[in-house]
């Protein structure tokens, strides 16, 4: 499964780096009315990745319990309004950049945690199943982003899946 999840994490990277040939006019279109934009929902990423990184990871298996999660609302709003005011370029470095630093962590996570049991509040997860939502968190995502596109006419490059 860490192979799988690696594997759509560096997809994801090849993915987005496309979208930087969009005009800016895509690339602000929200993906539906009252929606967010493609640069909102990359920009997004970042935020999301960081706290997974930073506020999960290290602490998952450790003596200490885990750091509260931020209220999702205020987070998504936040990225959002950054978002809007970046270049498409900037957005996608920082989605890539903190990506791949998310991707060297899950690499060195060692073998035998993935089937181990953790808690979030009083949710059961093992490694494999907390990925496995953020997976399709992502893909959610980029369906919206792949069907704007498709409707625009825009770059479309087949449909991100979790292989």
């Amino acid at each position: 499964m860490k192979e799988e999840i690696v594997a759509h994490y560096f997809k994801t990277i090849e993915w987005v780096k496309k979208l930087e040939n969009l005009s800016e006019i895509v690339w602000r279109t929200p993906i539906q009315k009252d929606k967010w934009t493609i640069a909102e929902i990359i920009g997004h990423f970042k935020v999301w990745d960081t706290f997974v990184l930073y506020q999960r990871l290290p602490y998952i298996f450790g003596e200490k319990e885990l750091p509260k999660a931020p209220n999702t609302n205020e987070v998504n709003a936040e990225s959002a309004i950054l978002s809007r005011k970046k270049a498409i370029e900037v957005t996608s470095a920082e989605f890539i950049k903190i990506r791949r630093n998310l991707i060297t962590a899950i690499i060195n996570l060692e073998d035998h945690l993935w089937n181990k049991e953790f808690y979030i509040g009083s949710s059961e997860y093992t490694l494999q199943r907390y990925f496995r939502g953020q997976i399709e968190h992502d893909l959610h995502h980029f369906e919206q982003v792949r069907c704007l596109l498709e409707k625009k006419g825009s770059f479309v490059d087949g449909k991100l899946t979790m292989d």
